[in-house]
Formats: C-alpha cells, sequence, structure tokens
C-alpha cells in the first residue's frame, strides 16, 4: 500500500521534532496551533495547509523544502521495493537502442528480402 503525503509529512515532522528533543506542547505553542491538532498533523491524520506547515517548521527552525524534502524520501523508500523501474530515470538517462551498448549491432537491420515483405503482408492481412 502507497504511503500518502500527509502521512509522510506527519512522520517527517515527528522525526525532526523529537531530534530536536522538542514536546508537542512546545512546537503547538510557538507554532501557534492546537495541541491536538499539531498531534493529529504529526500521525497523518489531518492534511495541514500550507500556511500551517511553515508556521510549524519555523517552530522547529526547519525550511518547507526541507521538510518536503525528507516526506518525498519517505515515500519513495516506500515504494523502492514494488517499482520495477528506479525512481529518478529521466528520459535523458535513457539510451536509443544501441547507441553505445555493445550488445545491439550499431549496423541498420538489412531490408527484407521482396518476398519476405510479401509473405508478411499477406500474413498480417
Amino acid at each position: 500500500m502507497a504511503v500518502l503525503l500527509r502521512e509522510a509529512i506527519g512522520g517527517s515532522l515527528r522525526r525532526a521534532r523529537t531530534a530536536r528533543r522538542r514536546t508537542l506542547r512546545d512546537v503547538s505553542r510557538r507554532a501557534r496551533v492546537s495541541l491536538g491538532y499539531l498531534s493529529e498533523v504529526e500521525r497523518g491524520r489531518k492534511e495541514p495547509s500550507s500556511e500551517l506547515l511553515a508556521a510549524i517548521c519555523e517552530a522547529l527552525d526547519i525550511s518547507l523544502p526541507d521538510l518536503i524534502a525528507a516526506a518525498a524520501e519517505d515515500m519513495a523508500a516506500a515504494l523502492r521495493p514494488q517499482m520495477v523501474v528506479p525512481i529518478g530515470q529521466r528520459h535523458a538517462d535513457l539510451r536509443i537502442a544501441g547507441a553505445g551498448n555493445p550488445l545491439v549491432s550499431p549496423q541498420p537491420a538489412a531490408p527484407l528480402a521482396p518476398s519476405a515483405r510479401v509473405a508478411r503482408v499477406s500474413a498480417a492481412a
């Protein structure tokens, strides 16, 4: 099962808070959000607004982009065992068949003989 964004964000917030040895009460006061709501956010039960996330990040002295990056890494790690193609592989990284691949002949395939073309067309019809 895939990890939801709110769960990944909540887990990242909780790890950041506990790494800084801060209590829920302390962070909720600094972020001006209720303790119960902050707890729900950390458990992945509530999806916080961007304004609320910014306030919590400020209270924890972390940047919002760092929080989002940590959540994205958590989501990617949860998906890795299920993936066929690695995350981060871009089209630019893909090689055209034969280009630089020693297993594929760099020469173009020989054209089919006229009789082979007719046989292939009639077999497809």
